[in-house]
């Protein structure tokens, strides 16, 4: 499957405050790409969009890669709505 783990947080932010960061992220992807395995379909196709031209790919991973997009940007703000102002982000790592 996948992990998500917070990068670059606050020094002091304590470990309880990361761990429900690195939920919510989880749980609003899963939420708006419709399970585990779309999350990965979405994420794969954007990865891919970022080392292929436009016109080389195809409407349906066009499709799922902005799909990734804007799920991402509502995970990330529903993981930093308890943070504040943060220069942090999410990895994901999928796992072999």
């Amino acid at each position: 499957m996948y992990t998500i783990t917070l990068q670059d947080a606050p020094a002091d932010l304590p470990e309880p405050a990361r761990a429900d960061a690195e939920h919510r992220f989880r749980r609003t992807l899963e939420r708006a790409l419709g399970g585990p395995e779309q999350v990965l379909a979405t994420y794969r196709a954007w990865t891919a969009a970022e080392d292929t031209a436009e016109n080389e790919m195809t409407a349906s991973d066009m499709t799922l890669a902005k799909r990734w997009i804007a799920a991402a940007g509502r995970a990330r703000s529903d993981a930093f709505q308890n943070l504040g102002e943060t220069e942090a982000w999410f990895e994901v790592r999928v796992e072999k």
